[in-house]
């Protein structure tokens, strides 16, 4: 008998670039383009644990996800910046497929 997933179970295991890169692919469905409030707040929900103040835990610390923006900007996989808006090279669009991919193919507990 398999052990079915929660969604949360899931977002636990991906790695901090990784989510930053599913949620840059999910923010900009439509206009190919997100901000970077909206990524901090995307970011923040599905991982409070990583994107939170160490000592205000109900609150978003953008300092927490702007190594990793740095780090996916050198590796060619999003360009933007925080004044503007973050948008996913094509290397970046085939790296959060994958990730995506992962998410359909195991079964989830909804």
């Amino acid at each position: 008998m398999t052990k079915k997933n929660t969604k949360q179970e899931i977002y636990n295991e991906l790695k901090t670039n990784e989510l930053i890169l599913f949620c840059i692919d999910f923010l900009a469905k439509d206009t190919g383009k997100c901000s970077f409030q909206d990524l901090l707040k995307e970011s923040f929900t599905l991982r409070p644990d990583i994107f939170r103040f160490s000592n205000i835990p109900k609150w978003p610390d953008s300092r927490k996800i702007d190594r990793p923006l740095r780090t996916l900007r050198k590796r060619k996989l999003i360009t933007g910046n925080p004044q503007t808006f973050f948008s996913l090279t094509k290397a970046g669009k085939v790296m959060a497929k994958e990730i995506a991919k992962t998410f359909r193919q195991r079964k989830l507990e909804l």
